[in-house]
């Protein structure tokens, strides 16, 4: 099993569009410095979260990569393109 959240899986980021997904980043990001505040000061109880939120970020910002190198499209441009054909 990979860590990581199903709801931010390869295939539940491409369909969501670059805006949303920066959303989701910001949020994550929040939620990273909460859970390494939370490890500093002793509170902690899942510390496997710490790993799951980084590579839930690190996924997302791949997604946007690939974007933005052209590999893959955004759902709303995918559907564009596919129209004008």
């Amino acid at each position: 099993m990979s860590a990581g959240t199903a709801e931010y899986s390869i295939s539940n980021l491409n369909e969501k569009t670059s805006a949303e997904i920066e959303g989701v980043i910001a949020k994550s990001k929040e939620e990273l410095f909460n859970l390494r505040f939370q490890a500093a000061t002793g509170q902690l109880e899942n510390s496997a979260r710490l790993k799951a939120v980084r590579r839930d970020i690190a996924r997302m910002y791949t997604v946007l990569r690939e974007r933005e190198l052209g590999m893959t499209q955004e759902p709303a441009a995918a559907e564009t393109a596919a129209k004008e054909k």
